[in-house]
């Protein structure tokens, strides 16, 4: 699966869970803690991250380097498939 493909598939999560279907609140470089999601909002998108990619997100990736954003979870999403790859 390539970068592409993740972005829209967070995306669309993202979208469709916390912005009901309004997607010009979501920008790819801006923080989503605060402006689309709150903290039981972050548990919600590892949950949907580990079954719809099927990745294990352990606790201490849990972070804003990794969730702070839809750049920072697509990276992430896609390093994890890389090395599960």
């Amino acid at each position: 699966m390539n970068t592409l493909d993740i972005n829209r598939d967070v995306r669309t999560f993202l979208i469709d869970t916390f912005l009901f279907g309004r997607a010009e609140g979501l920008r790819d470089g801006e923080p989503l803690q605060g402006n689309v999601i709150d903290s039981t909002g972050v548990l919600e998108l590892v949950s949907y991250l580990q079954d719809h990619f099927e990745i294990t997100v352990e606790d201490d990736e849990v972070n804003p380097e990794n969730m702070e954003s839809v750049k920072n979870v697509v990276a992430f999403v896609a390093g994890k498939l890389a090395v599960k790859g």
